[in-house]
Formats: structure tokens, C-alpha cells, sequence
């Protein structure tokens, strides 16, 4: 059964009462039992029952069984953000003392999260150059919990080899963990590619247009400890279990996915080959091109489609923001792969609280403006971008 088929098909775990075709929304918080000793064995995972929905509910189990089907993982655990996805998992899988080799090359909050909070906790990062696979070997030791990227950075749009750096984790018994928000699941196997973990912001292309907010721990079961630490430690104690209304409207957005993506990344495709035609527009960051210079690799891994986030770079800060300032059609907001197209100066946004050394560390330019296109005409969002330009 092809993908697009099993996102819509995925039978229920139990009949609906009244037949529904799509799962109704459980806004329960607790569940009857008929004894004692079923209450036990719910509550012990003796039997596979909900108990409270802070950690299990059926509307929430049947997004995850969805993302089981489409994946092929072995556990899927839904929670409330990406940023909740990322912190859940490097939680389960670090330690006091555990370092994680990771990149400088992140979305703001996650290296914020591993470099300034796990540090915190005795967990250090090593930041280095994931594109080059010996220097990734050189970082890891016996404490490396996991080497973690994005496989297309935010807003570097930098991709790594996976499998060579899959190879070089596993060869020192650690796990890759990859984001890979930015090229949904359906277009590609991580797993194949050598991913442990996965961990996705379903906020993004999952919600179908930003109806809500949540993230996936997508486990393929070769780190056996981590499956059972997210299920019985993080997802009790923490609390960041996705609530069921979001389950629902994630599940709903999993059925239009792969039509909504197909014309998402097509006008992605479309508008970074004419946005190089405008003199003002300095550079186009975008690996579906094919003179990209990662362009083969993502083809290779992902397959044809490269996303729907393009940067574009200007002459100066001042002619970012006066661009952003005249666009009537494009939406000046953060968040990535809306139905609408959405543009952001990522510099003096999601990377504005930190430093000017730290931002030229990362790679973060002044100059660049974070197109996530749309479902609109594309000819009609290449105008508003080119009238903005001229204003």
C-alpha cells in the first residue's frame, strides 16, 4: 500500500461506537474499569488500555499509529511541540557526564537547548562540522549519547551525509538522531538512510495550514533502552504528551500531507529559479537547484523534492527589512510550511537574543531573508516579493 493511501487508511485500535470514519476527539481525562485488577493492569502496562491522558489517549494513540504505519517505526511518541520532541529525546538519551556531537548549525532554540541547557546538567555539546565525517569521529568517545542534526539546516540550509554519518555513530555504538521537519516522512526513509531517532515539529507540514502545535519522537527500535525511557520516564514525568484535539487535527492534516506538499515544494522550486532572475536578490539558498552545492546529496537522500523553505539574501539588514516591510501578500511571521507563504528575518528574529560573534559562529547573516512558501499561485507570491523589492 502506497503512503498516501496508508495516511488516510490506518484502522482504529478498537470499533467506534457509532462508526466514525475519522477518530472522534477523547477530551476525556480518565477511563473507566470494570475491576480492580484491570485498573492494575492498565496502569502497569500489563494490558494496552488508556488509564489518564496526561500519558495515554485514544485520539493521541491513533496519530501516533498512523505515523507507525507511514514510518515503519517501532515506537511514535506525539507530544506538544518539536522543541518538547527534541528535549524529550535528548533527555532519554543523555546523561550527566554524556556528551552530544552536534552542529553550529541549528535552529536557535535547539542549540540553545544543547549547548546552554543540557549543560546545565553535565551534558556537553561538541560542535563541529558535520559535513566532514572525520571531524564527527574525532568528537566521539565512550560518553557520546548521540550525534544530532537538522538534514537541512534553519536557515544555513547545509545537508550532511547521513549515511556516512550513521556509519560513523554506529561503528562507535552511539545513535543518530536527525529534525527532519523540513522534508516530511512520507517523502523519504530516514531509517533507510541509517537514522535512530527521529524527531519532527508536526506544527509544520503535519498540521495541515498552523492549525496547531506538536512534535513526534519517531523511535525505530535499534537503541532498545530509549523506547522504554521515553514511554515510562519522559512521557510520565515530564508531562508534554500532545493533547487529543491536536491529535485530531494532525491526523486530518496527515490525509492532505502529500497533496499539500507536492504543490508546496513545486512553488518552492518555481519561485527560488525566478527570484534569481530580480538584480536585487544576492544569492538564492535553496538545494532543489540544481548548481546547489548540496543538491545532489538531498536528491540522493530525500529524493526530487527539496521543501518549501528558500532564503534569499539582499544587500544589507536595512534592505531586508524594508522588503519585509512592503510585502502585501506574503506574511511577515515565523513558523515554517503554513498554506500561506510566510517571510522572516531570521537574524533579528529566532536568532535575535543572541550575539553578533555567536550569529557570524553560526552562520547566520544579516542579510538573509526565510521564505516558507506557500499553497498560493506562485506567479503571485514572485510578484509581491518583486514589487516589495522595488518599493
Amino acid at each position: 500500500m502506497k503512503k498516501q493511501t496508508q495516511a488516510i487508511h490506518v484502522p482504529f485500535k478498537r470499533r467506534d461506537a457509532y462508526d466514525a470514519l475519522s477518530m472522534p476527539v477523547y477530551h476525556a481525562v480518565a477511563y473507566e474499569f470494570d475491576n480492580a485488577q484491570t485498573m492494575s493492569d492498565a496502569f502497569c502496562g500489563r494490558i494496552d488500555a488508556p488509564d489518564y491522558s496526561r500519558v495515554e489517549n485514544p485520539t493521541v494513540t491513533h496519530f501516533e499509529d498512523r505515523v507507525k504505519a507511514l514510518t515503519g517505526a517501532k515506537n511514535v511518541v506525539a507530544l506538544n511541540s518539536g522543541m518538547a520532541a527534541i528535549s524529550n529525546a535528548m533527555m532519554a538519551l543523555a546523561a550527566q557526564g554524556k556528551n552530544i556531537v552536534t552542529s553550529k548549525h541549528l535552529f536557535g532554540n535547539t542549540f540553545s537547548l544543547l549547548t546552554g541547557t543540557l549543560k546545565r546538567f553535565g551534558v556537553e555539546a561538541r560542535v563541529c562540522d558535520l559535513t566532514d565525517v572525520k571531524q564527527v569521529e574525532s568528537n566521539i568517545d565512550s560518553n557520546t549519547a548521540c550525534v544530532f542534526l537538522e538534514i537541512i539546516t534553519n536557515p544555513q540550509m547545509e545537508v550532511a551525509d547521513l549515511k556516512a554519518l550513521a556509519d560513523v555513530a554506529h561503528k562507535h555504538h552511539t545513535w543518530l538522531v536527525a529534525d527532519t521537519t523540513v522534508i516530511p516522512f512520507t517523502q523519504f526513509s530516514s531509517h533507510d538512510l541509517g537514522v535512530d531517532i527521529e524527531v519532527v515539529s508536526s506544527t509544520k507540514y503535519l498540521s495541515g495550514g498552523a492549525t496547531s502545535l506538536g512534535g513526534l519522537v519517531i523511535d525505530y527500535g535499534t537503541n532498545r533502552s530509549f523506547g522504554k525511557r521515553m514511554k515510562e520516564e519522559m512521557l510520565f514525568n515530564l508531562g508534554a504528551y500532545m493533547t487529543p484535539q491536536v491529535a485530531f487535527l494532525q491526523t486530518m492534516g496527515l490525509e492532505t500531507l502529500d497533496a499539500r506538499y507536492r504543490v508546496a515544494a513545486g512553488n518552492a522550486l518555481q519561485l527560488a529559479q525566478k527570484l534569481r532572475t530580480l538584480p536585487q536578490v544576492r544569492r538564492v539558498n535553496y538545494v532543489g537547484l540544481a548548481d546547489n552545492p548540496y543538491h545532489e546529496l538531498a536528491t540522493r537522500q530525500f529524493g526530487p523534492t527539496a521543501g518549501a523553505m528558500v532564503c534569499i539574501d539582499l544587500e544589507s539588514r536595512e534592505a531586508c527589512f524594508r522588503c519585509i516591510d512592503h510585502l502585501k501578500l506574503v506574511h511577515r511571521a515565523t513558523n515554517l510550511f503554513d498554506n500561506r507563504t510566510l517571510a522572516i528575518h531570521p537574524a533579528s528574529t529566532i536568532f535575535g537574543l543572541f550575539t553578533d560573534k555567536e550569529k557570524a559562529d553560526m552562520d547566520v547573516l544579516d542579510t538573509t531573508i526565510r521564505l516558507s512558501v506557500g499553497l498560493e499561485d506562485v506567479d503571485d507570491i514572485f510578484d509581491d516579493i518583486k514589487q516589495a523589492l522595488e518599493a
